[in-house]
């Protein structure tokens, strides 16, 4: 299995409604590695790590979100995996 790295910056009504939580479940779920937090800015950012398939499948949730959020945009930047991360997180 390939292993990748992916960067987002989610834009929208995702904060304040469970984003983060829901994220993190959903990316224990697919056996990812890495982390999710709020921006000052109003954002979400999110790192993860692991399976190509898995990965494409927690961007394809994020779209969408958990109910409430209101995704109007998302920046992905894909990456080499750094095995640099142990477990999926959220960080203040």
């Amino acid at each position: 299995m390939t292993q990748k790295r992916i960067e987002l910056r989610i834009r929208g009504r995702v904060q304040g409604v469970g984003y983060r939580y829901s994220a993190c479940e959903q990316a224990r779920r697919l056996g990812l590695r890495g982390w999710v937090r709020n921006t000052d800015s109003g954002d979400v950012e999110l790192l993860a790590e692991g399976g190509e398939d898995q990965l494409h499948r927690l961007l394809e949730w994020s779209r969408s979100g958990p109910p409430g959020a209101r995704v109007v945009a998302i920046d992905e930047r894909w990456l080499e995996a750094a095995g640099d991360l142990d477990r999926f997180e959220i960080r203040r």
